[in-house]
């Protein structure tokens, strides 16, 4: 009997060709992603060889969409917007707007429709998140104010493609779309009314119910200690809300998956769901590339040399000047608009995404999309170079003549906003080594302490710094200084003993005989499972032990007990 392999082949030639160029590219310095789109173009109808199935690589790419999308919104912080907005919604949105004027102007004077220049026009505003970040560690600037800054923007700029994502399909037949129903702006308003109504109701379910149901069904499936259960929870959820999305609200799988990002982002598991989720995550992200390779049409270099150079003008000059002017004229140092600008003189997964829509509205000609990825492979492989040129840049837009007062201020402007952020780090670390436990979870998941008041459970809470921990992490070490007692929340742990070893799971705690005689640690722990722990340092415990003798004799009869049993063992 023979088996169809057409998706086995298209997966494990893509995920192969994938890696060797993308490797190849690493090498070279460049971002993996260039070597995923070649991997696409080799395996496309365009180029010699094996042909992967189009059709199929299209499905395998949605569920691309959907995770990267669940990766951006996971990964969305209004945090890191809400320090930068003076600079950050201005400026995406004036670059957003003008870049893709320019790219209006130039496809029009094609002969374009409006229709399908505006959709390249807003497929060439958009920089790739994944390009910048990658870009942002190799210089460990993620954390310094232009990296914010830079970061900030494109999150402007991914919330606009967003709505634009939910807009242009409304818009489809006015714009000159193949879209029923919708060829007067009559119809158009009547649809975009209907669309924004949907909308509305999938948000207001998200963010008012959202909130209530997906983190708390987190913590329940984390406290059941499961790797694979907590796996397919987030990806049940990232997947099933962009299906039902799609399906029951008519909203695209992107913002359905963004949406449910965004919601889990406020579980106190987001990390471990972003951990869990990444290396799925990873493969369908490469995979979308790859599909996108293959629809790529490398002749347009050859048929289309103008269109193509003025692509990568527009890309890599254009967005460029005009992010630098922005900032300039926002008061910011040229150093800061050199960075911002070189972050933004590429194009990547938004722009693909956009002229895949554009194509399924029939609103943008083939030819666009050659050209788009065309310009990304093109811009991505210099924003290197970009890059290179920020700090000489800047210095030379530094010594241009001018006022050396208003140089100053900027100068000044600078240094308000990189106080700023550093006082918003420092309050964020604080909080992050503050627990959230209130007074009646203290009780729930520590039995030990439920007879305790509620005003001293909280005291207590108000003393515990939360711990995560991994499989295999070490979380006591056999001889070292006993400084603090551990209390699971969930997971388990393995207590490494003489002989034996003894397994710990949600509600027990350890780490109580050194501290409370002085001694050094006498076992080693480790994680066997995700974990997630509350610590109390030994100053405290003694403090809140002085002011609650009764728990005293609580604790100090456990230890007592796994005392005796230790002897008895090596008796």
């Amino acid at each position: 009997m023979e088996h169809d392999t057409t998706l086995l082949l298209t997966i494990s030639l893509g995920l192969l060709l994938a890696f060797v160029l993308g490797f190849a590219a690493a090498r070279l310095r460049l971002p993996p992603l260039v070597g995923y789109l070649l991997a696409g173009i080799a395996m496309g109808p365009f180029t010699p060889g094996f042909v992967g199935d189009a059709a199929l690589a299209g499905q395998l790419a949605e569920v691309g969409v959907i995770l990267l999308m669940f990766g951006v919104g996971l990964h969305f912080s209004l945090e890191d917007l809400r320090a930068v907005r003076g600079v950050a919604i201005p400026g995406a949105v004036g670059q957003i707007v003008l870049a893709t004027a320019i790219g209006v102007a130039v496809s029009m004077a094609w002969g374009w429709p409006f229709g399908g220049a505006l959709v390249f026009g807003l497929s060439l505003s958009v920089a790739s998140t994944v390009v910048l970040l990658k870009a942002l560690e190799e210089r460990n600037a993620v954390g310094g104010v232009n990296g914010r800054i830079a970061i900030g923007w494109l999150i402007v700029e991914d919330l606009v493609m967003v709505l634009a994502l939910v807009l242009i399909p409304a818009f489809a037949g006015t714009l000159g779309g193949n879209l029923e129903g919708a060829s007067s702006t009559w119809d158009a308003l009547i649809s975009l009314a209907t669309t924004i109504v949907k909308v509305g109701v999938f948000l207001a379910i998200m963010l008012l119910i959202g909130p209530r149901v997906l983190p708390p069904l987190l913590r329940e499936v984390a406290r059941l200690g499961s790797r694979e259960l907590f796996t397919l929870a987030v990806l049940a959820a990232a997947l099933g809300i962009a299906l039902t999305a799609a399906k029951l609200f008519d909203v695209s799988f992107a913002l359905g998956a963004f949406c449910a990002g965004v919601v889990l982002a406020k579980s106190e598991y987001s990390h471990r769901a972003a951990t869990e989720s990444l290396p799925l995550q990873d493969a369908f992200a490469v995979l979308f590339f790859v599909s996108v390779g293959m629809l790529f049409d490398p002749s347009v270099l050859i048929r289309e040399p103008a269109a193509v150079a003025a692509t990568l003008l527009i890309i890599v000059l254009g967005k460029t000047v005009i992010a630098m002017a922005i900032v300039m004229m926002l008061g910011y140092p040229a150093g800061t608009a050199a960075m911002v600008g070189a972050s933004l003189a590429q194009i990547g997964e938004f722009s693909f995404i956009l002229a895949g829509l554009g194509i399924s509205l029939q609103l943008m000609p083939s030819v666009g999309r050659d050209l788009i990825l065309a310009g990304a492979i093109l811009s991505i492989l210099l924003n290197p170079f970009a890059f290179r040129l920020v700090h000489p840049l800047g210095q030379c837009l530094t010594v241009l003549p001018g006022r050396l007062l208003g140089k100053a201020q900027r100068q000044l402007k600078f240094a308000r906003l990189e106080r700023r952020l550093e006082e918003e780090q420092a309050a964020e670390a604080a909080a992050q080594t503050r627990s959230s436990l209130t007074s009646a979870e203290v009780a729930d998941r520590f039995p030990i302490f439920e007879r305790l008041p509620p005003e001293a459970r909280t005291e207590l809470a108000s003393l515990f710094v939360p711990i995560h921990a991994s499989p295999g992490d070490r979380l006591v070490r056999k001889g070292d200084v006993a400084d603090e007692i551990f209390f699971i929340e969930s997971g388990e742990v393995e207590v490494s003993l003489p002989g034996r070893t003894v397994r710990l799971g949600p509600g027990g705690f350890f780490g109580e005989m050194g501290v409370l005689l002085g001694l050094s640690r006498t076992a080693d722990v480790t994680a066997i499972d995700f974990c997630d722990l509350q610590a109390l340092s030994r100053r405290n415990l003694l403090r809140f032990l002085d002011d609650h003798p009764e728990l005293t004799s609580v604790i100090g009869g456990v230890a007592e007990r796994r005392s005796r049993e230790n002897r008895n063992r090596v008796a």
